[in-house]
Formats: structure tokens, C-alpha cells, sequence
């Protein structure tokens, strides 16, 4: 059994790489340098670990209630999401809403519940290769449309069934290796986990793959920092149980608690990095 996790070896080698060949320039939005790399790609088998950086925290807690949030459709926090943080306050409008809201797209933006679909395409047919989710909006995003506080960075994912095992590849467009990296990366693993639940099969091959990965010159310390560090830990394991989607689309808040204690009680991460500053 390897006592590293795979997700830390990726990583680590990735960031060794945009350290050392990324291309330094000015983000005139952020205001901030970045060095940017095209086309990162990530793989991570989910029957042998849930992937949880270990070379610094990760807040489980929180892309566990936000991937709960975005089953249930919701695009207000109050919802569901602020009993357990916050994150999203930052593009939450004076109405309380969300406009850009992953979940709320998913089920309701387009017209059609896209993830009530998926999940029945799938239970029909389990050799489909149609079982697309899309957050984008090409008619408001992007393209120099009006401004906006957010527009999404994971913008589409699709999922296939392959031998009895259910694989998400997820696409972003744009990635913070640092913050928004391995909060992604758990978070649409553990959907996979529960649409494979859902479906009754068993989980198989979460992919990454990013347009542009980048660092921020605020995160370089914590790049080195992190690429310096070998944190032994055994494989996290994970399987949603029986009933854990269902529960899930009806907001229950317990369902959070369970996840959480179940991965944190197998978590062992290394030392936190201060002054991990998020940039908007």
C-alpha cells in the first residue's frame, strides 16, 4: 500500500514545474502577478483514495457542505450553505442570491434540471457518453459581457460509466493552484462519490484539467514551502453510503457532519501556511 497520497505526488510535481517554467505576467484584473501554465491535467483513482491534499489543511468541511449546496439547487446561502461557511459571501448580492451559482445552473439556469437528467440518462443507459453538465452561459459570461462579481471557473463536467465504476472529468478554465486547486478537486470527488451511490456503482476516475493553472506572487512562499514537504499518510477511504445523494438534495445538515468526521478522522495533513490570502 502506498503511504503517500497520489494526490500529494501530482501536485508537488506540478508545482515544481509552474515554479520553475511558468510564465510571469501581470493579471490586469486581479491586479496581481501570476505564473501561469496551459493545460494541466489530473488523474486520481477514487477506489484507492479520496483526494485530500496533505501537505497543508484542507478544510473538508467546506467543500463538503458546498457540493451539498450544489445538489440541492439552491443559489442563496441562507439556504443551506452559511450554517457552514461563508465563502460564498463575497458574490452574494443584496438579495441574498448568488446570480453565478454552480447548483442553481445545474438544476434550474437552463431550462431543464441538467442533474435529475444525467442521473436518469444514466440508470436508462449506462454506456452513454451524453451525460454533460454545463455551468457556462454563453449568452452572459465571459467574452467581455458586462462585468460581473463571478463567472464560473469549473464550467463543465462529464460523467461516463465504464466497467461498473463512474468517471467525472471535470474542466476549469481558470485555476488558483493554491487555494482553489484542492478545494476543487475534493469537492467534485466527492460528487462523483455520490452520483456513483445514486446510480449504484462504484466510484472510479476523477480527472483535472485546467486552461490555465496559475500561482498568485502572494502564494509563491507556499508553493515552495508545500514542494519542500513529504507528509506520510495512508490512503484515504471513502464510498458514499446508501441514501448519501438523496439526503443531500434534501439539504441535511447532518449529512455534513457525517462526511466530515468520516475523512477527518482518516486526515493527517502537515503543518498550516500562513498568510494564505484569497484574490478575488
Amino acid at each position: 500500500m502506498d503511504t503517500v497520497l497520489q494526490i500529494d505526488d501530482q501536485y508537488k510535481k506540478f508545482l515544481t514545474r509552474l515554479i520553475k517554467e511558468g510564465v510571469e505576467e501581470l493579471n490586469v484584473r486581479t491586479g496581481h502577478k501570476t505564473k501561469s501554465l496551459p493545460g494541466a491535467h489530473f488523474q486520481f483513482d477514487l477506489a484507492k483514495s479520496f483526494p485530500v491534499l496533505t501537505l497543508r489543511r484542507v478544510p473538508i468541511r467546506i467543500f463538503t457542505a458546498e457540493q451539498i449546496w450544489f445538489i440541492m439547487g439552491s443559489r442563496r446561502p441562507d439556504d443551506f450553505l452559511r450554517e457552514h461557511t461563508k465563502i460564498w459571501d463575497d458574490f452574494t448580492n443584496y438579495g441574498g442570491v448568488v446570480t453565478v451559482a454552480y447548483g442553481f445552473r445545474m438544476r434550474h439556469h437552463f431550462g431543464r434540471d441538467q442533474l435529475a437528467k444525467l442521473i436518469e440518462l444514466l440508470t436508462k443507459d449506462p454506456s452513454s457518453r451524453h451525460g454533460v453538465i454545463v455551468f457556462w452561459d454563453p449568452a452572459d459570461d465571459g467574452l467581455g459581457s458586462r462585468k460581473k462579481s463571478n463567472v464560473p471557473c469549473p464550467y463543465t463536467f462529464t460523467v461516463n460509466i465504464m466497467g461498473g465504476r463512474l468517471n467525472l472529468h471535470l474542466i476549469v478554465r481558470s485555476n488558483d493552484m493554491i487555494l482553489g486547486f484542492p478545494h476543487d478537486a475534493g469537492g467534485f470527488s466527492l460528487m462523483a462519490y455520490l452520483l456513483a451511490e445514486k446510480l449504484g456503482v462504484k466510484p472510479g476516475i476523477y480527472t483535472h484539467s485546467i486552461s490555465n493553472a496559475h500561482i498568485y506572487e502572494i502564494h509563491y512562499h507556499a508553493a515552495e514551502e508545500m514542494i519542500k514537504r513529504n507528509i506520510p499518510h495512508k490512503p484515504i477511504k471513502f464510498e458514499a453510503k446508501q441514501g448519501y445523494f438523496d439526503r443531500a438534495e434534501k439539504g441535511d445538515h447532518t449529512l455534513v457532519e457525517e462526511i466530515t468526521e468520516r475523512l477527518q478522522s482518516q486526515y493527517h495533513p502537515g503543518p498550516p501556511i500562513k498568510n494564505l490570502q484569497i484574490v478575488l
